[in-house]
């Protein structure tokens, strides 16, 4: 009977031992490195582009709801710009799979440092400049000014880069780093 207690006790104190060797394999990693967190990709479902010449406003819009793999994404114009016009320009990103929709765009701004728009034109005529800076003085692309010549037809592409090199020469190519998101919207200049 002794022999049987005994083995007991040894089961228990190996349940112990062995639930407790679980509960510190479980506890959080707190080695005061509190920067270095996964960066997991946030999904874009939704870019807004709005330009505003202080009376007419023209609002670009890339929707793709269910993300990529998925149907594809739609894009609209709301109207045509003015040729000879200066654009007052700021950009929305939405994950709206959430609800409500999650603003993208406050974590892109917080996180300036490692992200930056880039834009191109097939439209010869169009310049645009970003207007924010991150911490150490480098272009967002959340806020920016666009500027329109003559008349024409052709596309915006927007992209957002994750960690590019900063800073760069204004192209996403030569920045590096990873695209977040990349849009193309047809546009007519009159």
């Amino acid at each position: 009977m002794k022999n049987l207690k005994s083995i007991k006790t040894i089961k228990l104190l190996a349940l112990f031992f062995v639930s407790s060797l679980t509960l510190v394999s479980c506890s959080s990693d707190d080695d005061g490195d509190h920067d270095d967190h996964d960066h997991e990709e946030e999904l874009i479902t939704t870019v807004t582009y709005t330009l505003s010449d202080g009376t007419n406003v023209v609002t670009l819009t890339f929707q793709d709801l269910d993300g990529e793999g998925g149907e594809d994404g739609t894009s609209t114009v709301s109207g045509p710009l003015a040729a000879s016009t200066t654009y007052t320009g700021t950009l929305q990103l939405l994950n709206e799979t959430e609800s409500p929709a999650d603003n993208i765009t406050l974590e892109v701004e917080e996180e300036g440092d490692e992200h930056e728009f880039f834009f191109s034109s097939t439209i010869n005529d169009i310049t645009i400049t970003k207007d924010d800076m991150d911490v150490d003085g480098n272009p967002i692309g959340i806020e920016s000014t666009l500027t329109t010549g003559a008349a024409g037809t052709g596309s915006l592409t927007i992209i957002l880069k994750h960690e590019p090199t900063k800073p760069n020469d204004g192209t996403a190519a030569a920045a590096g780093g990873s695209t977040d998101v990349e849009v193309t919207f047809p546009i007519t200049v009159q």
